[in-house]
């Protein structure tokens, strides 16, 4: 037979859970220094450097 659960319960640890995930990525997003940050903002100019760079023109 099934394990019978606590509903209450497992909706609370997934709730706890979630919290946890966005934690973590309020931390990477967040948690940088202003180099840091410089530096992925620079990397991210430049690939959308070359992208457009690629970018063929229409021909009507």
């Amino acid at each position: 037979m099934a394990e019978v659960i606590n509903l209450r319960t497992a909706r609370k640890a997934k709730q706890r859970a979630d919290k946890v995930r966005e934690a973590e990525a309020n931390r990477a997003k967040f948690g940088q220094t202003k180099a840091e940050k410089a530096l992925r903002q620079q990397e991210c100019d430049r690939a959308m450097h070359l992208l457009d760079g690629a970018k063929r023109e229409k021909d009507d």
